[in-house]
Formats: structure tokens, sequence, C-alpha cells
């Protein structure tokens, strides 16, 4: 995927990020912009993809064009993801997206491989999936040869993952009735 790097600008440092669209890595996708505005440097966002089954399923039975509808498919969630970030309008620094195979806390710490790099992450899912699922958040602050800022999960999130957890058990969505009768 080409970026926005104009030749006659030549920034000073780069901000890796990982975006996947999840409302945790456009926050981070928003502040690593801000980082980069800051600091006058280059803005990386990397989705990172792996075939359907993984890289041993693969292995075992290979099949060139569903790889290549995969990682198509890749790279329009990351246009699409930048599109929604920014409502179609160009964050206002350079920015060389890239789609990377593989895993996607190696494939941020492998992109990221300057000492002078910022990787930003955000937050996504609910506890028990961090849990159940490898953190990318604690992988890159272990592995990263450079500073990782890891950006909390948005409000609007949160509010999302409750009111979800609330209609999954079947309990009221609304306010609590005593919060409703004392405004009244």
């Amino acid at each position: 995927m080409n970026g926005s790097h104009r030749n006659d600008e030549w920034p000073r440092g780069r901000v890796v990020v990982g975006v996947s669209g999840s409302l945790g890595s456009l926050a981070a996708l928003h502040r690593a912009v801000a980082e980069a505005r800051r600091t006058g440097a280059e803005v990386i966002p990397v989705l990172a993809w792996e075939p359907p089954g993984g890289e041993l399923g693969y292995r075992r039975s290979p099949c060139p064009p569903l790889l290549a509808v995969v990682r198509d498919t890749a790279e329009q969630r990351l246009r699409d993801a930048l599109d929604t970030a920014f409502a179609g309008a160009g964050p206002g620094v350079p920015m060389h997206p890239l789609v990377v195979r593989g895993e996607i806390g190696p494939a941020l710490v492998r992109t990221a491989d300057h000492p002078g790099d910022l990787l930003v992450v955000g937050q996504s899912g609910s506890l028990l999936r961090r849990r159940l699922r490898h953190s990318v958040t604690a992988y890159c602050m272990r592995k990263a040869g450079c500073s990782v800022l890891a950006v909390p999960r948005p409000e609007l999130q949160q509010e999302l993952e409750s009111l979800h957890r609330r209609n999954q058990w079947h309990l009221p969505v609304g306010p609590a009735p005593e919060l409703v009768r004392a405004k009244g």
C-alpha cells in the first residue's frame, strides 16, 4: 500500500501503530498521529494477517488463490480503518500504511525495529478475551527494542461491552429505575 509521504518531506522518526479496525486500534491510531504531529515523525499503521488456519495449516494444504484473497481483504480492512479514523481526509502527517503477513505482536515488533521508533498499541476485547489469547500489548512491551505506548480502551468501547454483557444476561439495558426516579 502506498502512503501519503512526499519526497520533499523526510520525517524525523517513525511511529508504528497496530491497526485492526477495532475501536481500541482506532484510538491507538489517533494517538499515534498526535505523537507524530508533536515530533514531526512518520506514521506507519500496520495490519497483520495470517492465512486461514494459521501458518501451520497453510503449510499442510497451501492454496495460493485463497492466500491472495486473504491478503487483499487485509489491505481493504486497513484502507477501511484509515478511512473510518480520518473520515476520508488525510491525517496531516506523513503516513506509510503497511500490511504484514504474520501474528500481530511479532509483526509490530519487527516493523518497529529502529531504537528511535515509537510503537503504539491499543487494547481491544474484554478482559477475559485478552486473558485467553496472548496479549499483543504485553508481547510488544516485553520484546520491542523501542519505546512502547499502550493506549487504554476508549470509554465508548467499555460502554458497548457493558451493554453487550447486560444484553447477553437479559438484564435491563437502560438506566436503573432508581436513577430514573431520583432524577424525576
